[in-house]
């Protein structure tokens, strides 16, 4: 869409009646922040239950969640996925809640991109 002038000088002049250039301006709308979702090492929970963790609400392959796994494993925490605030809000809640039932303390957190 281009900015199309209006003129108004045809236009009688009195109150509330001014002269002057009307132009539409079309709203920028900007993309949603991302987050990043991560899980976190810890000292009890079994690599199988991660991985399966991975493959489940990440949809990662056998593969993928196994990397992810040794990641985190290794390097203390690991990126699983960048998601809209929704989605990630969802994951963590997700994941905190299996891995609670299954009395398993994995942690699982999310931050701004």
């Amino acid at each position: 869409m281009s900015l199309t002038p209006i003129m108004m000088s045809d236009t009688p002049r009195g109150p509330g009646n001014e002269s002057g250039v009307l132009t539409k301006t079309k709203a920028k709308t900007q993309r949603p922040p991302m987050y990043k979702v991560m899980l976190l090492n810890d000292d009890y929970t079994p690599m199988e239950f991660v991985v399966h963790v991975l493959e489940r609400f990440f949809g990662l392959s056998h593969a993928q969640a196994f990397d992810i796994m040794l990641t985190v494993h290794k390097k203390g925490l690991a990126v699983v996925g960048v998601f809209s605030f929704e989605v990630a809000e969802t994951k963590v809640a997700q994941v905190m809640d299996f891995s609670r039932r299954h009395q398993h303390p994995l942690q699982c957190t999310m931050e701004k991109e």
